[in-house]
């Protein structure tokens, strides 16, 4: 198991690796980071692929990469694959409006591999020697928001932009905070007291960084 944070916005993938199959949390935000990201995790599997891919939410500096990772299976939060696929051009203006050049952004966009397994609840895939688990922790940063737990000791959660270590959570248009703090909540039960929370952008925190994190997030929400 491994984590990059990619240059830019500071996104955070992940890399959960088993024997039978390796699985890539986040594919970066265009088609040049994901080929990248593949470059990286093909040396470090020892020139397997990537067969599957989690991604944690609908927003352009996690997902515009798929497309580079042909023929993975991929994954997201119920709805996630019908909004990906009505707003393409949302997606393809929010990545412009954030830097990402406009010919990059359109090829990406073009190219966009919407998930094919919907998760709506909690979902367990053996990787082969490692089980992992893909739960639905949302609403929160936004309405598709999708967590990975790898268990080992400790335990490490994969959060998505559900947490943020290198500024505040950042809540657009998208976000539902009224329920975020609840979202949260999930995370902290996911994991555990003991376990390793890996933000959407940031270093990796602690289950106190995580509370704290809540309690700010419900108290600007007017929620307890």
């Amino acid at each position: 198991m491994g984590r990059l944070r990619l240059p830019g916005w500071d996104a955070t993938t992940g890399l959960a690796v088993g024997t039978d199959a390796a699985l890539l949390y986040d594919t970066g935000s265009t088609l040049r980071e994901g080929a990248g990201i593949r470059a990286r995790t093909r040396t470090l599997l020892g020139g397997r692929r990537v067969t599957h891919i989690a991604l944690s939410h609908p927003h352009f500096d996690h997902v515009l990469g798929t497309a580079a990772f042909a023929g993975a299976e991929v994954y997201g939060a119920v709805g996630m694959a019908e909004l990906l696929t009505r707003d393409a051009a949302g997606l393809y203006e929010d990545a412009v409006r954030h830097g990402v050049a406009a010919a990059e952004a359109a090829e990406a966009v073009d190219l966009l591999v919407a998930p094919r397994h919907a998760v709506s609840g909690e979902v367990t895939l053996d990787l082969g020697g490692l089980r992992i688990l893909l739960a639905n922790a949302g609403p929160g940063h936004t309405a598709h928001d999708l967590a990975m737990l790898v268990p080992g000791s400790p335990a490490v959660v994969f959060c998505g932009d559900l947490v943020e270590e290198s500024g505040e959570p950042q809540a657009g248009p998208d976000a539902v905070p009224a329920r975020w703090p609840a979202a949260l909540d999930r995370l902290l039960a996911l994991g555990g007291e003991d376990a390793l929370y890996v933000p959407g952008h940031g270093a990796v925190v602690d289950a106190a960084f995580v509370r704290a994190q809540r309690d700010a997030l419900a108290a600007r929400s007017g929620g307890s």
